[in-house]
């Protein structure tokens, strides 16, 4: 029977239906082929819609972050992102259900939600000031060819955590670990100066002003108008005040908050660096300013001017 089956259609007479179911159900696999093509092609489309509208709630979120947008309303962000109200509507519910923004329902307009700042607090977190300065510091060491450091404060004093040498034959080396006070030498006043106030004080009224060289500087009064100078012009300078023979100018790397997350110092022998301490302040200051944008900081907050 098998045999005479697959005969039949070469015989064409007894089953000439029998092509034509074959043809039918040759044709299965190409109307499969449509087929199965549908769903991707959905999928296809469904995809680019999801990731547009991930797109445009991104886009909202961002126009938070400008200054001075600390809530915007529905019309406001239809019109700067080019949507419908009815797209920004939706969007916002969406953040609203997941805590990213708030809704004041007197006012009707939206501000960031608590999601939000925990996620801003995870970013912070996870900031490395060394890792992040760690580029600078070569910069500035082989634009001005001088020994660039990085300090950290711990408590009422600072300690070097990483330095950039040039290579030249005479340079200043930095011992890395070794705790300063806040009052002694550029990198050290640069922390002092731009802590608040009351952390100043507490600074003065908890640490004796020892000298560490003869040109450290030992009277509060001094040191006051000194701090109130590096705050008006945005970093410190000292020659010799830690070191003998040694010169430096220092600026902070603010945070979020505006405090000093670390300090940038630029130093070298005494007599070379007098004439080169304003060039090496304006290359100082434009690397600090793109570590404290790293860090958070804004010129909204407490900065240096």
């Amino acid at each position: 029977m098998p045999i005479d089956i697959s005969e039949q259609p070469r015989r064409g007479v007894d089953t000439s239906e029998q092509p034509r179911r074959d043809t039918d159900t040759s044709e299965q696999p190409h109307h499969g082929v449509d087929t199965s093509e549908q769903p991707r092609r959905r999928g296809s489309e469904g995809a680019s819609q999801t990731a547009a509208t991930v797109e445009r709630a991104a886009d909202v979120l961002v126009l938070f972050a400008d200054p001075g947008a600390l809530t915007l309303g529905v019309t406001e962000i239809a019109e700067r992102l080019g949507l419908s109200k009815a797209a920004v509507h939706r969007i916002l519910a969406s953040l609203r259900l997941r805590g990213l923004v708030e809704l004041d329902e007197e006012t009707r307009r939206y501000s960031l939600g608590l999601t939000t700042m925990r996620l801003g607090l995870a970013y912070l977190d996870r900031l490395d000031i060394r890792r992040l300065a760690a580029p600078e510091l070569a910069r500035l060491s082989r634009t001005l060819s001088e020994t660039a450091t990085l300090s950290v404060r711990t408590g009422f004093s600072r300690v070097y955590v990483d330095q950039a040498t040039p290579d030249r034959e005479v340079i200043m080396s930095v011992t890395l670990g070794v705790p300063y006070p806040l009052h002694a030498g550029a990198s050290s006043k640069a922390f002092l100066a731009f802590l608040p106030g009351e952390e100043i004080d507490a600074y003065f009224r908890a640490v004796p002003l020892t000298p560490l060289t003869e040109r450290t500087p030992v009277r509060e009064d001094v040191l006051r108008e000194d701090l109130a100078a590096i705050r008006r012009r945005g970093y410190a300078q000292s020659s010799a005040e830690r070191q003998p023979g040694s010169a430096s100018v220092a600026a902070p790397v603010l945070d979020h908050r505006g405090r000093p997350a670390g300090v940038i110092s630029v130093c070298g022998p005494l007599e070379r660096f007098r004439g080169e301490a304003q060039e090496c302040a304006e290359a100082l200051l434009e690397a600090t300013d793109r570590l404290s944008a790293l860090m958070g900081h804004t010129s909204q907050g407490n900065s240096r001017p």
